[in-house]
């Protein structure tokens, strides 16, 4: 697999990742300024886990230990993804370019890798993450000095897209997964509750993210356990 082909499959993702991150530029520019955002952007490349992060950042009583749980359970599954994705490179993608190459590890990055026919070869790689990397950080670039010198209205107006991000990721797994949906619910629960009772309205935002996703998470592999790929018999029905 050679590096122009890894261009050509990327190109889409980096099209898709430059709007995302742009609504993050929009919403980082209220907290940080356009070089910070999109420094952030530059050394990472993970959209819930930023998102998370810049909530953090923005709540006054957020702190750097909140930040760094959130981070760790949000990205967790690319943990996951790479052990995956480590049975399917070739022989000569060896330990200093799997490190090298980790970051660009996201959930489009990984599903395009692992439907190519035979073994992903390092170049490869390395071109299907060029273009997702350069869009997502080229859109924060833009939507971070585009949140400082366009007028609070017309920005306020352009954050309503990362609802629309959010529903997006959300949504198509939903429709498909009866366990995605009750952890969407639960997850939805708990934020309100949080929000919205008394007695939690004092947790900070970064602890709320971080119950909020493992405690629906926990549920969920509780009662939705993955079952073995040659149980047929215990398989959970869709």
């Amino acid at each position: 697999m050679s590096f122009l082909k890894g261009l050509k499959d990327g190109s889409p993702i980096g099209l898709g990742y430059f709007a995302v991150s742009f609504s993050f530029g929009i919403a980082g520019a209220k907290v940080l300024t356009w070089p910070l955002v999109t420094l952030i952007s530059m050394t990472n490349l993970t959209s819930a886990g930023q998102f998370a992060g810049l909530q953090i950042m923005a709540d006054a009583a957020g702190t750097l230990v909140e930040m760094a749980i959130a981070s760790f359970f949000i990205n967790l599954r690319y943990s996951l993804m790479a052990i995956s994705l480590s049975q399917k490179v070739d022989a000569n993608f060896g330990t200093g370019k799997r490190l090298l190459l980790a970051t660009g590890i996201t959930d489009e990055i990984y599903a395009v890798s692992m439907s190519q026919d035979g073994k992903v070869s390092a170049r490869y790689f390395l071109g299907l993450s060029t273009l997702p990397y350069v869009g997502w950080a080229l859109g924060t670039l833009t939507g971070g000095i585009c949140g400082e010198i366009l007028p609070a209205m017309v920005t306020n107006a352009l954050g309503v897209a990362l609802y629309g991000m959010f529903i997006a990721i959300v949504v198509p797994p939903m429709k498909g997964s009866r366990p995605t949906c009750v952890a969407v619910a639960i997850a939805i629960a708990l934020s309100l509750s949080f929000r919205y009772v008394p007695a939690l309205s004092g947790v900070t935002v970064g602890f709320a993210i971080i119950i909020c996703a493992v405690v629906a998470s926990l549920v969920c592999a509780f009662f939705f356990p993955m079952r073995e790929s040659g149980d047929d018999s215990h398989e959970e029905a869709a």
